[in-house]
C-alpha cells in the first residue's frame, strides 16, 4: 500500500472561542492510501491541546509510511491499527486518519459504506449538536438565533458569565435543547457554584467542568452536581475508562484523541461495561474529518459532530448534518468526494 498526504488550511464561518483559546483557521492533513488501484482517503486533525500539529502529523506519517508498503492485506485492520500505534506513539490524529483511509479502502473494496459495512443502522443515530462558541453576550444571541433551527446547541462556557451567555442563547434559541461545556476550566468549587446556573436553563449535561487529571475533584462534583457529567479531555482511550465509572456519567469519543477506528469501538463497548453514556465529538474539520464519526453514530446516545458544519467553505462532500439529523448514503466506503 502507498500512503500519501497534503496539508490543508481551514477557516470557520466565525472565530471559534473556547474557554483556553480561539481558532481563526486550522491546519489539516489530507491522506490517502492506494492499493491495487483503489485510494482509502482521510483527515488527520491534530490538535496542539494534545501534543499535535500538522508537522507532528507529517513526520508520524513517516514513520509508518515504510511499514504500510510492505503490508499486503489492507483488510487486516485490527493488526494495522495495532502497528500503527507502536510505530506512531503519542500521533493520535495522524493514526486516526490512517485508520479511517484503511477503512474507506476496505468498504470500496467491498463495495459498502462503512455502516453497512460494521452492521449498523443509521436511522437510529441521535441528532447532533451545533456549537456556539465564547463571545460577547450580543454576538452570541445572534448566532444562537441563526442556528435556532437546530434542535440542539451546545454552549461554550468556562468564562464566570455564564448566566449571560446562556440568557443570549435562551433569547435567540428559546426551544432548543442546550448542552455545556466548559473544556477543564473550573476548580471544583466554581463547578458547584456555576452547574447549578447552567440547571436553571434546562441544561441536558455539563461536558468536561474540571482540569483532565482532577479525578477526586469529579467524583466530589458528581455527589452534588444536579446535572450529568461527561468527560471529554479527561477521557483519550478506552484503558481510561474503568477509573472514570463511578466519577462521571458519560464518555466523549474524538477520533484525533484515540487515535483510530478500531480504538474507537473499543471505547463505546467499555464505556456500556462501566455503565456509561456515550458521546462522540469532534475537532474542528472537514467533511472527510467528520465521515467516520458520522457511519458510526447509530452508537452513540449523544453526538457532537459539527465540526465541518462550523466552516466557511468545506473542501469535500459526503456525509453531512441536516440541521442536525445525521445523513450518511450508500456510497461504498466514507462516501467522501472533493467539492
Amino acid at each position: 500500500m502507498k500512503l500519501e498526504w497534503e496539508e490543508l488550511e481551514l477557516e470557520p464561518a466565525h472565530p471559534f472561542r473556547i474557554s483556553r483559546s480561539v481558532q481563526t483557521h486550522v491546519r489539516r492533513v489530507w491522506v490517502r492510501v492506494e492499493h491495487e488501484g483503489l485510494v482509502g482517503w482521510g483527515e488527520a486533525d491534530p490538535s496542539e491541546y494534545y501534543g499535535e500539529t500538522s508537522a507532528t502529523v507529517r513526520a508520524a506519517l513517516g514513520r509508518v509510511a515504510p511499514y504500510l508498503e510492505e503490508a499486503r492485506c489492507p483488510d487486516r485492520l485490527e493488526t494495522l491499527e495495532r502497528e500503527l500505534a507502536l510505530r506512531a506513539p503519542g500521533a493520535g490524529s495522524a493514526r486516526a486518519a490512517v485508520s479511517s483511509a484503511l477503512h474507506d479502502l476496505v468498504g470500496k473494496m467491498r463495495g459498502v459504506p462503512l455502516w453497512r459495512l460494521w452492521g449498523l443502522e443509521p436511522a437510529e443515530a441521535p441528532a447532533s449538536s451545533f456549537t456556539i462558541g465564547i463571545d460577547e453576550p450580543d454576538v452570541v444571541e445572534a448566532k444562537a438565533r441563526a442556528a435556532a433551527d437546530w434542535p440542539i446547541l451546545k454552549v461554550k462556557v468556562g468564562t464566570g458569565r455564564e448566566r449571560e451567555i446562556l440568557e443570549a442563547v435562551r433569547s435567540g434559541a428559546p426551544s432548543a435543547r442546550l448542552r455545556a461545556d466548559a473544556n477543564a476550566a473550573w476548580t471544583v468549587e466554581e463547578a458547584a457554584e456555576r452547574i447549578p446556573v447552567l440547571a436553571e436553563y434546562d441544561v441536558e449535561f455539563i461536558e468536561q467542568p474540571l482540569p483532565p487529571a482532577d479525578l477526586e475533584g469529579l467524583a466530589r462534583l458528581k455527589a452534588i452536581s444536579p446535572l450529568p457529567i461527561v468527560v471529554d479531555e479527561s477521557c483519550l482511550v478506552a484503558s481510561d475508562i474503568p477509573r472514570l465509572a463511578d466519577r462521571v456519567d458519560g464518555i466523549s469519543i474524538k477520533l484525533p484523541k484515540c487515535g483510530g477506528l478500531r480504538e474507537a469501538f473499543r471505547m463505546v463497548h467499555t464505556a456500556r461495561a462501566c455503565g456509561l453514556r456515550v458521546m462522540m465529538g469532534c475537532m474542528l474539520g472537514s467533511t472527510l474529518g467528520m465521515a467516520p464519526a458520522l457511519h458510526m453514530a447509530s452508537l452513540l446516545d449523544f453526538a457532537d459532530l459539527d465540526g465541518a458544519a462550523l466552516l466557511g467553505e468545506d473542501p469535500f462532500r459526503g456525509p453531512h448534518l441536516e440541521r442536525g439529523r445525521i445523513v450518511v448514503g450508500e456510497e461504498p466506503g466514507l462516501g467522501v468526494l472533493r467539492a
